[in-house]
């Protein structure tokens, strides 16, 4: 894949923090990243040490009988090499299945995949091997201006009013530090709002220390919000607790922890627009 010659600010990026940096800035520290929006991520967390604690073939035992394509959302997508992974694995599709002519893995799963950082945006376009059925867009997802257009406009292309499964996999603590408690509230609201599934990978709270002090250890401004933050601890249960208790989402299952003590969750909308749609497809 060639690299972006380039490196411009992201949407949204306040002034005071850190823009995304390509992989040709010199010295580039992670907390250069105060976003995520990390240029080798998939180096220091290969995609296989998470797809690897997933069922092969997931999305057959989610929506056995649901009419097809479905549709998936990838908040915080990078360059998009886990994103990829993710589709291969849950459709069961063999590393060598799908390229550019072969595009028929779309007629089972549609998946737009967003982030922050339009370079990283540029790269994952760049070496999708399934540019017909992967989409990627550059987007600020706390920005409601943005998301609601785009998102509202991508769904209704395929006649849908929600997806039928979202991903999140490390996000949510770059939402937290970077929006407060209120910033992640609103965020697993808005998500648990959007899908049937949710598939998430919250960042425990060891974490967040190590984030702040990557930033502080390089001269920047420390986040905004990361000293004031109430909800802190135990993140898996923190964020379990928010979206049973106040997103109406339950618990299905826990697939493990990555080598990297990240726990990979899967939640289930209890909502009943996304019981309803199921229900309708199926009798079809």
């Amino acid at each position: 894949c060639s690299r972006p010659a380039s490196a411009r600010r992201a949407r949204g990026a306040e002034e005071k923090m850190a823009a995304p940096m390509s992989e040709r800035s010199p010295g580039l520290e992670p907390g250069a990243a105060p976003y995520g929006n990390f240029p080798n991520y998939s180096r220091f967390h290969p995609p296989e040490g998470r797809v690897s604690l997933l069922p092969g073939g997931l999305l057959r035992s989610l929506f056995p009988a649901a009419s097809r394509p479905l549709l998936g959302l990838d908040v915080g997508c990078n360059s998009g090499e886990l994103s990829v992974a993710l589709y291969r694995h849950i459709l069961g599709l063999q590393e060598g299945e799908g390229s550019l002519d072969q595009p028929a893995a779309g007629k089972d799963l549609n998946l737009l995949c967003c982030d922050i950082d339009p370079v990283l945006i540029e790269r994952a376009q760049q070496c999708s091997p399934f540019p017909a059925s992967i989409s990627f867009a550059s987007l600020d997802i706390m920005d409601s201006s943005a998301r609601e257009p785009f998102l509202s406009s991508y769904l209704g292309r395929f006649g849908h009013s929600t997806f039928d499964i979202i991903f999140c996999m490390s996000v949510t603590m770059w939402i937290h530090l970077n929006h407060g408690d209120s910033g992640l509230m609103e965020f697993l609201s808005f998500l648990s709002s959007l899908c049937k599934y949710l598939l998430i990978e919250p960042q425990p709270w060891k974490c967040y220390r190590a984030a702040a002090r990557r930033l502080r250890k390089l001269g920047r401004n420390d986040f905004d919000h990361f000293r004031s933050l109430a909800i802190n601890g135990d993140m898996v249960e923190r964020i379990t607790e928010i979206l049973t208790k106040d997103c109406a989402m339950e618990l299905v299952c826990c697939f493990g922890s990555t080598s990297w003590d990240r726990s990979l969750l899967l939640f289930k909308s209890n909502s009943s627009n996304h019981e309803g749609r199921g229900s309708s497809e199926q009798e079809q």
